[in-house]
């Protein structure tokens, strides 16, 4: 039998609990404490959402994103901008144009 919703909720606010208390008390040359929270507080947020789907169908209103995806979209949204860029350069401009048929 899979976990109830209140029980993985319960976990995920002891897991954000456990890294406020973590980020208080680390030390910036040893963040190995962080990061351990870091772990569980990122598997209670999935055991969490996951739990409330198979139970009431319903997604949590936000994701956790890995900071490489973030990466990738970032420079997929810069190859795009640098290429509106170069086509805006291309444009006609219909007021020259007319210009020389004068």
């Amino acid at each position: 039998m899979g976990m109830n919703p209140t029980d993985a909720l319960n976990r995920l606010i002891a897991a954000f609990e456990a890294h406020a208390q973590a980020a208080r008390a680390a030390d910036m040359a040893d963040s190995s404490i962080v990061e351990a929270a870091e772990a569980r507080l990122r598997d209670a947020f999935f055991t969490y959402d996951d739990v409330l789907f198979n139970n009431y169908g319903v997604d949590l209103p936000f994701d956790i994103v890995d900071a490489d995806f973030d990466d990738d979209v970032d420079d997929f949204d810069d190859y795009y901008e640098d290429e509106e860029d170069a086509s805006d350069d291309d444009d006609l401009d219909f007021d020259d144009l007319d210009d020389e048929d004068d």
